[in-house]
């Protein structure tokens, strides 16, 4: 069953049991051929490069999973970490501007492209969005393309504590009105800060409820 309510007691502390768990790495797949089958669902993050994904899967997990740098395109394969043996958490190349050859380019399209088509246990893709800038061009179009694959997805805003608070409001209408024309999205946005834990917990009773 799903709750859709993440202020359900019982969501609340599935969340915290399902956190408090270990969470490890186990596989990074470079390409298709090489992917493995794991017994658990999953849930995918994804984004620009340099949106700070690797910054808010460590804050979701509560220590160091994913490495973080300030050069973009540094995720160049799926990488899977097993959360408790409850659930693998999937960490995606980013797109947009990232620093790395073409032909590299279209093997993460090929790999990725496969993935989001092939992998039934995939319950979530968490695209996440630069509070500073927003919904650019090429983020429609990975909505755009997710709609047309059928794959939910939920907007996580990135890196909140950058811009005023006055204007979370208004970033998040603003958002969820993009949404109202993609029939993938869910309509929950979750602002969210890394570096003050801003919207963690949210995020965390999000990901119990699936």
């Amino acid at each position: 069953m799903v709750y859709n309510q993440t202020n359900d007691p019982k969501v609340v502390q599935a969340a915290k049991t399902l956190f408090k768990n270990p969470c490890t790495f186990v596989a990074g797949v470079p390409d298709m051929k090489f992917m493995r089958q794991f017994p658990f669902p999953e849930v995918a993050f994804w984004g620009r490069s340099n949106v700070g994904k690797s910054s808010l899967l460590n804050a979701l997990i509560g220590t160091t999973i994913a490495r973080t740098s300030n050069t973009p395109g540094r995720t160049q394969q799926l990488n899977f970490f097993n959360l408790g043996d409850r659930l693998m958490l999937v960490d995606m190349p980013g797109y947009g501007f990232a620093n790395v050859p073409l032909k590299l380019k279209y093997q993460w399209e090929d790999l990725i492209s496969a993935y989001l088509n092939e992998r039934d246990q995939l319950k979530r893709v968490f695209l996440l969005i630069d509070a500073r800038h927003g919904f650019k061009k090429n983020d429609i179009e990975i909505m755009t393309y997710l709609d047309e694959l059928g794959c939910i997805f939920q907007i996580l805003v990135t890196k909140a504590d950058k811009i005023p608070l006055a204007s979370h409001a208004n970033l998040k209408a603003t958002m969820e009105e993009e949404l109202a024309k993609h029939s993938a999205a869910r309509p929950e946005v979750i602002l969210t800060s890394a570096e003050r834990k801003m919207g963690i917990h949210e995020l965390q009773q999000h990901i119990a409820a699936l």
